[in-house]
C-alpha cells in the first residue's frame, strides 16, 4: 500500500518524505487555507514547492464547482508539473470534467466519494484515483473502511483500473484497517504515520538491549 501524506505543511511533508517511505502528497483548500496559502499564484507556487520535495504524485484541488471552471483550473494545474494529479469532487459536473480530463491523459483523483455509486462513477469516468473518506464517515456512524472495502472489491471484479485512496484517516488503526481492506494508497496526517512505529516491546526491547550493553562495556 503506498503511503500519501495529508497535508499542505511543507516541513511535515520533508519530515516523511525523510523517512524514505512516502509516495505522494494530497492537499485541499482547507489544507492550504491552514499553512496561509492564500490567492490563486502563491497555491501554485506552493504546489510546486511540494512537487520540488516529493517524487510521486501530488493531487491538487480545483475550487471551482462548475463544469467549465474546473477545466479551466485543472488544465493549468495539470501544466505546473507531471506529478500534479487533478482533485475534482464527485459531482455531475466532476464526474463530466474526469471524462473530459481522462481523454486528454490528465490524471484525477475523485474526492468526497462516500458511497459505491460514487466510486463506480468515478471509474468509468476514467479517474485515476478515488477518494472514499473513511473518518467523516465513522463521524456520522457509518463505517468508512466498509466502504472501502466494497470499493476494493467492486474495482477488482469488474477489472477497474482506478486506485482506491483511502482519505479522511484520522489515525494509525485507520491505516491497519484501510491496509487489510485492499486499499492502493492510504493518504494520512504525519502523526498517524509515525504512530506505526510505536509499540511497547519494541522500546522495552531497545531499553534491555541498551542496559546490556551499558553493563558489559562499563
Amino acid at each position: 500500500m503506498k503511503f500519501f501524506i495529508d497535508t499542505a505543511n511543507l516541513e511535515q511533508i520533508k519530515e516523511a518524505n525523510d523517512m524514505g517511505v512516502l509516495d505522494g502528497v494530497t492537499t485541499n483548500p482547507s489544507l492550504m487555507a491552514k499553512e496561509g496559502v492564500k490567492g490563486e499564484e502563491n497555491c501554485r507556487a506552493h504546489y510546486l514547492a511540494i512537487c520540488n520535495i516529493v517524487n510521486g504524485d501530488v493531487s491538487a484541488e480545483v475550487i471551482a464547482t462548475d463544469y467549465e471552471g474546473m477545466i479551466r483550473e485543472g488544465e493549468a494545474l495539470a501544466a505546473l508539473h507531471p506529478n500534479i494529479v487533478v482533485k475534482v469532487p464527485c459531482t455531475a459536473d466532476g464526474i463530466k470534467a474526469i471524462k473530459y480530463f481522462s481523454g486528454k491523459q490528465i490524471r484525477t483523483n475523485c474526492t468526497l466519494v462516500f458511497s459505491p455509486g460514487q466510486a463506480l462513477l468515478a471509474a468509468k469516468a476514467g479517474a485515476a484515483y478515488v477518494s472514499p473518506f473513511v473518518g467523516r464517515l465513522d463521524d456520522i456512524s457509518s463505517d468508512g473502511v466498509e466502504l472501502v472495502e466494497k470499493i476494493v472489491d467492486m474495482y477488482t471484479f469488474y477489472g477497474f483500473t482506478t486506485q482506491v485512496l483511502a482519505a479522511s484517516i484520522r489515525h494509525t488503526q485507520h491505516i491497519i484497517q484501510c491496509l487489510e481492506a485492499g486499499a492502493d494508497v492510504a493518504t494520512c496526517p504525519l502523526g498517524a504515520i509515525k504512530g506505526l512505529l510505536k509499540h511497547p516491546l519494541t522500546d522495552s526491547g531497545l531499553a534491555t538491549f541498551l542496559a546490556d550493553h551499558q553493563r558489559v562495556n562499563s
